[in-house]
């Protein structure tokens, strides 16, 4: 009898293991909704647009900051007809200065020339325009006096108080991990577990990045792009943020095996420098640099924050607005046509014979069209699955075009080197973390 015993043990505990190792970290519903908006504006604003710099020392006189137009209302209609889905404002880089009067500083709009409450009037243009509103907030203060000590992890909570209570909902909480001398020389030790607690307490269908998350990761660089392969899985233990994160390339390429679901964000800006100099006027980057960037971002499974810094006037500056626009158009035009819309759909698979079990779709055209590439997506909700596949194009059944890629993601874009004629498409999984759901293709 205690054999028995011993032996159903140990089948449970294998197969437990086994549940274990299969087991494939899901999206939050707040994380869900995060991937439907794959494409917003970040805004640099503060005392650096008029100062030229790019970190502040918290030393500028408040008086500097004087927009002399400032229109939130501008920003939110060239993010609309940009495309972008909404806007995250640094309401208080690593200088201190806050875009809000805060109780808990004295290097704030309240002591500016302008004095105007910048968040309040973003947090209602975004609600006019329907555009979902962000907060960045550096926890780095080189002007907070308290900075370097215990009582500065309280002046932080009780920021983010005010920004939650005063000025949401709040979509999306950026964290930089940047942490330096505050005025008294000290280094501050964030208490990250209780600024994450707090969150989830005041606004929990708010997502919060950082280098790890918890919700959102930084994709690793600030060059525009991320990974061929990018799994929105990744391992944070014995991690930290800031100097403790991952290696850039992990970051870019999550983890296969990844115990949390934390997607990746590229963060890329429009011009040179992150806020506004007149000297970038002429680099800003054109419709096409940006809608390559879009294809290597959003063509990949990630979401794309780009900076479009306000200028010392408080408006998108022209050039950037032009090549905003642009890329609007591109990006309107990859979707607008799907040549597999009418396609009949045979799906094979899976193929028990072969390793790893490969799962097939074929999709039959009545009579040849032209494609540019196609646009690959999983349902999210079941978890990311697709670890390699292999897409094909022939015309009356001879194979024209062939190419393998790993990860799809949320959205997977694969643009052909020259456009070719085709009358079925196929798509081969080659090796998926249990069974794959793929959404019907599109062909552009």
């Amino acid at each position: 009898m205690k054999q028995i015993k011993g032996l159903v043990i140990c089948i449970f505990i294998f197969f437990s293991t086994l549940s274990a190792q299969n087991r494939n970290p899901l999206p939050s519903g707040a994380q869900l909704k995060w991937h439907d908006n794959n494409y917003y504006f970040f805004m640099h604003f503060g005392p650096n647009t008029f100062t030229g710099k790019e970190w502040g020392d918290g030393k500028e006189k408040t008086s500097i900051f004087n927009p002399s137009q400032l229109d939130t209302d501008q920003w939110c209609r060239i993010a609309k007809e940009a495309g972008a889905k909404g806007i995250i404002i640094t309401a208080k880089h690593h200088d201190g200065f806050c875009l809000w009067p805060s109780k808990y500083s004295t290097h704030t709009v309240r002591e500016s020339a302008f004095k105007k409450d910048i968040l309040a009037l973003l947090s209602a243009s975004c609600k006019k325009a329907g555009l979902l509103f962000g907060v960045y907030l550096s926890p780095w203060d080189r002007n907070h006096p308290d900075y370097g000590t215990e009582k500065y992890n309280d002046v932080f909570v009780n920021m983010l108080g005010e920004i939650f209570q005063n000025y949401g909902p709040v979509w999306e909480l950026w964290w930089d991990g940047a942490n330096g001398e505050g005025p008294n020389g000290k280094v501050q030790q964030y208490d990250w577990s209780r600024f994450e607690n707090f969150v989830r307490k005041a606004s929990p269908q708010t997502v919060i990045f950082s280098d790890i998350g918890p919700d959102i990761r930084w994709v690793g660089n600030e060059s525009g792009y991320a990974g061929t392969t990018n799994w929105n899985l990744l391992d944070t233990a014995g991690f930290k943020r800031g100097h403790g994160a991952p290696s850039q390339d992990t970051l870019g390429a999550g983890n296969y095996r990844g115990a949390q679901y934390i997607p990746a964000e590229v963060d890329v800006s429009i011009r040179p420098g992150w806020f506004y100099r007149d000297t970038e006027n002429d680099k800003v980057k054109s419709a096409e640099q940006l809608f390559n960037i879009y294809l290597k971002s959003v063509g990949r499974g990630a979401n794309l924050l780009l900076n479009v810094p306000p200028d010392s006037r408080g408006l998108i500056h022209e050039n950037d607005q032009k090549a905003l626009m642009g890329l609007r158009q591109k990006i309107d035009a990859l979707y607008q046509k799907d040549v597999l819309k009418s396609a009949l759909v045979n799906e094979a698979g899976p193929d028990k014979n072969s390793p790893g079990k490969k799962y097939t779709w074929f999709y039959l055209l009545k009579s040849p069209a032209t494609f540019n590439g196609i646009i690959l997506s999983e349902q999210l909700k079941y978890g990311q699955k697709i670890a390699s596949a292999t897409i094909s194009f022939s015309l009356h059944g001879e194979l024209v075009h062939q190419e393998d890629i790993t990860t799809v993601g949320n959205q997977r874009i694969l643009t052909l080197p020259s456009p070719i004629q085709a009358t079925e498409v196929s798509v081969v999984i080659n090796e998926s973390k249990g069974m794959p759901i793929l959404k019907r293709p599109k062909g552009f």
